[in-house]
């Protein structure tokens, strides 16, 4: 059975805290546990401590799990490196993250395939499943680059979180984008996320840890190799709302990420290109196939919008339009009115920080209590 012996006292984690991580890290490290089998243990035993308390007869009730496995599970003694992971994860500032933690992304959490665990670095917002995926070639063109900064730059002003993978071109300047217009942006990682791959993009992640996020499911130390790309895919795409494809050939990566976003779900746009490009044909097929065409970010908007309206309901002594708005969300609904009121006065009056208000906004806006006008004008919607 495993131990916990070798955790350090002097932890600046609570002793609770840094023994549950170090069990979901062992976990983890049991040859044949996948990211299903390990999420069809914490359904059925709670906590991975339990699992490795479990007798074969109860593990053998698992779907899946191998009589291999299952030895592997008895067996396993291995806490070392589950040890030294924790302790650096400390040193780093990193913030582990479990599907059980209430900070755990929501898009994430509802894939087939969630990770059980996530690095963190940065800051994960509430309000972060108002997110969309922008990738493409990492070979982009003047035009993809134009395209996606104009793209993310605008969604990132109406309150979206923008999710890529930290790549060069299309990714880089989806996550410059974003942060040139003041919002949030999340960079997922096919390495460590002590390991950051471009090494020329290294200044760009310490500014998106200021707002934002870097995020990896790899452990630390993990080499950005071309098998980690497609699990790390996997993330950005559930990490999301809808995936753009801005430039992808017809053997992109990219193509894979809005290959797995279909599968989870979530909807693809894809922005049309030159017909002669060899950087447009994996998105002018993915739009011949189906993808929505985007020319702009209200065809994205429009197309997120009516899938997160908030039901409207009557006879409740709050007001409707008010039911399940937060603090800070109350507050700007307080402030509109039937008469257009400029973001800038919103921002000036509630004493929020801009980016948060225009998340806010955004959120109010899809659930139908109020209406954006142009130059970032809003109304209160009639009831």
């Amino acid at each position: 059975m495993l131990k916990t012996n070798t955790l350090s006292s002097k932890s600046p984690l609570s002793f609770y805290h840094q023994k549950d991580a170090f069990f979901w890290l062992c976990l983890g490290q049991v040859p044949g546990v996948g990211n299903i089998i390990y999420n069809r243990l914490i359904k059925k035993f709670k906590t991975p401590e339990k699992v490795f308390h479990a007798s074969p007869e109860e593990l053998k009730k698992i779907e899946g799990l191998r009589s291999q496995t299952i030895e592997a599970v008895v067996a396993f003694k291995d806490n070392d490196w589950a040890k030294k992971e924790l302790d650096q994860i400390e040193k780093q500032g990193i913030t582990f993250l479990t599907l059980q933690d209430e900070r755990f992304p929501r898009n994430l959490k509802e894939i087939y395939d969630p990770p059980p665990f996530l690095y963190v670095k940065g800051e994960l917002w509430e309000k972060g499943h108002l997110s969309i995926a922008m990738v493409g070639s990492r070979n982009a063109s003047s035009y993809g680059k134009t395209i996606t900064k104009r793209l993310s730059r605008a969604l990132a002003e109406r309150g979206f979180t923008i999710v890529s993978g930290l790549a060069r071109g299309i990714d880089t300047c989806a996550h410059k984008g974003a942060l040139e217009g003041g919002g949030r942006t999340l960079a997922v990682l096919g390495s460590g996320i002590d390991l950051i791959y471009p090494w020329e993009n290294k200044g760009l992640a310490e500014e998106i840890t200021r707002h934002g996020a870097i995020i990896s499911e790899f452990p630390l130390g993990t080499q950005p190799e071309a098998i980690n790309f497609p699990p790390r895919n996997r993330i950005i795409s559930g990490l999301s709302l809808g995936t753009v494809i801005v430039e992808a050939s017809f053997r992109s990566g990219s193509l894979v990420t809005a290959r797995m976003a279909l599968e989870q779900g979530r909807d693809v746009f894809a922005v049309p290109g030159n017909v002669d490009s060899p950087w447009s044909k994996g998105t002018n097929r993915l739009i011949k196939e189906g993808a929505k065409l985007i020319m702009d970010p209200e065809d994205i908007i429009d197309e997120v919008m009516p899938q997160y309206k908030a039901p409207i309901t009557s006879g409740q002594e709050k007001p409707p339009e008010t039911k399940g708005l937060t603090p800070e969300g109350q507050k700007i609904f307080d402030l509109l009115d039937s008469n257009p009121l400029h973001i800038d006065h919103l921002i000036q009056h509630s004493g929020l920080q801009p980016n948060l208000v225009s998340s806010l906004l955004l959120e109010l806006e899809i659930n139908g209590l109020v209406k954006q006008l142009l130059g970032k004008m809003f109304i209160k919607c009639e009831r």
